[in-house]
């Protein structure tokens, strides 16, 4: 088996348990996923298998997600899984006054990611050493969002916000939560999550244990194409002769090549996906200029 699984991921489940459920319904060991979710949190999980694990590096990076945060009270989790450290009678704020604070987030920004993390320290996570309430200085990580916008206030029950975010690897959204209801003044935590994009899986196109577990019974179940997900990648498409040689871990001149796309932007040591005509995805290369030449060798071979 090789290729991806665009899966949705239910509440109550650790990434780790949509593996161990993956390989029992795939009958297969080699599978790995392309970012982690709290077990609270659903949405893409982007899901590789067999040699497709080789490609999840090579990935998409950018992320999105659909937040919902709940003013006026703040957590040790920063989320509502943990314990409510502080809350406020009353939240009195306006739209204008949220999406002040809402953009100071945009851009290139350091953030402290929560000291319930699976961040490691001497070899321990995070969250292993609050849980025994040992003093924890967490270490701001340098992040970037790119968008995040105000959907919608509900007031109905909770002072509760819905925030559309975009952002780099590595973004904690519970901790936008948090500092967010810091600078408002009252407090915040995140109150759901759902990852609406991942790896260059989007959640309108996820599938669900259910639907995946009906369509094995009906013998109907594909896994998606690496060229899908790779599709906005710069990417080489090779002569069955130019392949051949490539498989064999020679240097190929993209002279030879039948089709190539972006090639003259990128720089030496980039990556680029590589096909062979009618489509074949064989894997990934590294550009090399030698005498003012560009090639290419392979750095993942998966199809030859």
């Amino acid at each position: 088996m090789f290729g991806f699984i665009n899966l949705n991921k239910p509440v109550g489940f650790t990434s780790h348990d949509c593996v161990a459920k993956l390989r029992k319904l795939l009958n297969t060991k080699k599978i790995g996923h392309g970012g982690t979710l709290d077990p609270a949190a659903t949405g893409v999980l982007p899901i590789a298998v067999g040699k497709a694990t080789r490609l999840l590096q090579f990935l998409p990076e950018p992320k999105a997600y659909r937040a919902r945060i709940r003013l006026g009270v703040t957590t040790d989790t920063d989320d509502l899984e943990g314990k409510v450290i502080q809350s406020v009678e009353k939240v009195d704020l306006d739209a204008v006054q949220i999406i002040d604070r809402l953009n100071t987030f945009l851009g290139t920004i350091e953030q402290v990611p929560p000291i319930y993390s699976a961040i490691k320290r001497n070899g321990k996570k995070l969250y292993e050493l609050a849980r025994k309430g040992e003093e924890i200085a967490v270490e701001p990580r340098t992040i970037h969002i790119s968008k995040i916008e105000l959907i919608g206030v509900d007031i109905a029950d909770f002072y509760e916000l819905e925030v559309d975010i975009e952002c780099s690897p590595g973004t904690y959204i519970r901790a936008i939560a948090r500092d967010l209801g810091k600078m408002l003044g009252v407090g915040g935590t995140l109150a759901s999550l759902i990852r609406t994009e991942s790896c260059g899986m989007s959640l309108n196109n996820s599938i669900t244990f259910e639907r995946i577990e009906s369509q094995i019974a009906q013998g109907t179940f594909a896994l998606v194409e690496p060229s899908y997900v790779l599709r906005d990648s710069s990417s080489v498409t090779l002569t069955p002769e130019s392949a051949k040689l490539w498989g064999q871990g020679q240097l190929v001149d993209l002279s030879q090549a039948v089709f190539s796309h972006k090639i003259p932007a990128l720089e030496q040591n980039s990556h680029i996906v590589t096909y062979q005509e009618n489509r074949t995805f064989l894997g990934i290369s590294i550009l090399f200029e030698r005498n003012d030449i560009l090639k290419i060798k392979p750095k993942i071979v998966c199809n030859t």
